[in-house]
């Protein structure tokens, strides 16, 4: 391509975005790399979501085209970030190509700059229909996915620019490391919340049992096994309980793991009476602009879906996230959570509702994270992640508004199986006592609220997931959980509480008002 060809295809820049003094920054370390690295060096450039990673590569380009004479190749993973790529490339006056399946490339030489899917490239590249021998640039969005990696071997003479917000590879057997020479850390998600770049995340995390869950291949929980236990009505009602204590009249965006569980979540909200859609990638074009429209334009929509708008989804009137999931990818948690940050006039803040342990999990989205040696070392950052046993034998279960308001007299409903156990341990006596111990505190609390004993009984039934976790905790402690053991030991607690509140009712209810109950 001749150097007359290349300049006529660099304009003035049409975009009113204006470059923040954070971006020029970044904008001016990379272009360093290019004049002093060697021409096949690869770099990686990390900025959170909603930094405006697109904005920066798109700036590097136009420049980087108005002063070499060289083609520059941008790649994605999903055509719908092809074709935003490209209208921001055309916002910064830079003429490109979008390679898609459909693209004739007959007339390939008249451009300088070309997008593409990674997979229309790959078929592309391996059909010999697409000229690369004057790429000197290959920028890589989202490059933490692992697919890019096999195109690497066609530009063994190019500077590769990847650009994620999380730099750990979604394969932990193919590191980051092993693919680019060096990271660029970019401005943390505190200073951009500070500075007024994004907004501010407040949690809501509940604690969820989730050693029900099984992990895939791809080292994340199945979606058969997310189905199964977040289909269940127990878990549906304490989503929609989520939604009207933290949510309710807001914009709403749900993300769950399957494709079932986001019907379910649509039928349970739209019984409810709430404005609800639901999306997920079997939607046409036509279906998915419809849905995003009226997400758009309605203010307390609920937008419920599976990973589609994890990347390349853009509203910022969104004002609460909510994870109807667990994830042990810490990149689709900040994709998650991201979608929520963009910032508005009226907006410095929005919500996160975690119902998958992911806070537990992973911390505070914008947590200090140390990006360079996760990058250098990311066995050692997801070595220390705690296991879901690990994590929940620390939780405190905690009965819901509606249970605890039945046992309002009582100041503390909670009793700890796990030291109860260590301390019977420890005087040397059967760990039978663990259960006897916990009988009798639900047998007080529920005397501590009752007038008779058959209000006492009556209140002794809804305490079921309390008994549950007791048990599932006591369990722990013998390494005794097979189903049966649990069923039987579950069943035998609810008899010996009955049992135990009817012969015990007055003598409890003496030690606690001073007097004998009425007749």
């Amino acid at each position: 391509m001749s150097e007359t060809l290349i300049a006529n295809a660099i304009v003035e820049r049409k975009t009113d975005k204006e470059l923040y003094s954070y971006q020029k920054g970044a904008i001016d370390q990379i272009f360093e790399k290019f004049e002093t690295a060697p021409d096949d060096y690869h770099l990686l450039y990390q900025l959170p979501t909603g930094g405006g990673k697109t904005v920066i590569f798109s700036e590097i380009v136009r420049q980087y085209l108005k002063n070499h004479n060289k083609k520059v190749l941008i790649m994605t993973h999903r055509i719908e970030l092809c074709r935003q790529t490209s209208s921001m490339l055309t916002s910064f006056g830079v003429t490109n190509k979008v390679v898609d399946s459909k693209a004739n490339l007959d007339d390939q030489d008249q451009y300088s700059c070309f997008v593409a899917m990674v997979e229309t490239l790959n078929n592309r590249l391996q059909d010999d229909k697409l000229d690369i021998s004057d790429v000197g640039l290959v920028i890589i969005d989202e490059a933490h996915y692992n697919s890019f990696t096999k195109l690497f071997k066609f530009f063994e003479n190019s500077f590769i620019l990847g650009v994620t917000a999380t730099p750990l590879s979604s394969n932990k057997d193919l590191p980051m490391k092993d693919n680019y020479d060096e990271l660029i850390v970019g401005e943390t998600i505190e200073s951009l919340i500070e500075n007024e770049f994004l907004a501010r995340a407040e949690f809501y995390s509940y604690n969820m049992g989730l050693t029900s869950l099984e992990v895939g291949s791809n080292g994340d929980y199945t979606v058969k096994s997310s189905e199964d236990l977040y289909n269940n009505s127990q878990m549906l009602s304490k989503l929609l309980e989520a939604y009207e204590r933290h949510s309710k009249g807001k914009k709403t965006l749900i993300f769950n793991n399957g494709i079932n569980t986001s019907l379910h979540v649509y039928e349970t909200f739209r019984a409810a009476g709430y404005p609800i859609a639901h999306l997920d990638n079997t939607a046409t074009k036509k279906q998915r602009k419809t849905i995003l429209k009226w997400f758009n334009m309605t203010p307390n929509a609920i937008l419920t879906s599976v990973s589609i708008l994890t990347t390349g989804f853009d509203e910022p009137t969104i004002d609460t996230i909510i994870l109807n999931r667990a994830t042990k990818s810490l990149t689709l948690y900040y994709q998650m959570i991201g979608r929520g940050s963009r910032i508005l006039n009226n907006k410095s803040t929005f919500s996160v509702i975690d119902l998958g342990n992911n806070f537990h999990r992973f911390g505070p989205w914008g947590a200090d994270l140390d990006w360079q040696t996760i990058f250098k070392s990311p066995n050692f950052y997801t070595d220390r992640l705690l296991t879901d046993e690990e994590l929940e034998s620390n939780f405190k279960w905690e009965m819901p508004e509606d249970l605890r308001a039945e046992f309002a007299q009582s100041e503390e409903v909670y009793f700890d199986i796990k030291q109860t156990y260590v301390d019977s341990v420890k005087n040397g006596e059967s760990s039978k006592v663990v259960l006897e111990r916990s009988i009798a505190q639900h047998a007080r609390i529920c005397v501590e609220n009752s007038e008779d004993v058959y209000d006492a009984l009556a209140l002794s039934k809804m305490l079921g997931p309390d008994i549950d976790d007791r048990i599932q905790r006591y369990a722990k402690c013998i390494s005794k959980s097979t189903f049966n053991f649990l069923k039987w030991l579950t069943d035998d607690y609810k008899k010996k509480l009955s049992s135990h509140l009817r012969q015990n009712f007055d003598t409890i209810y003496e030690d606690i008002h001073g007097r004998p109950p009425e007749e």
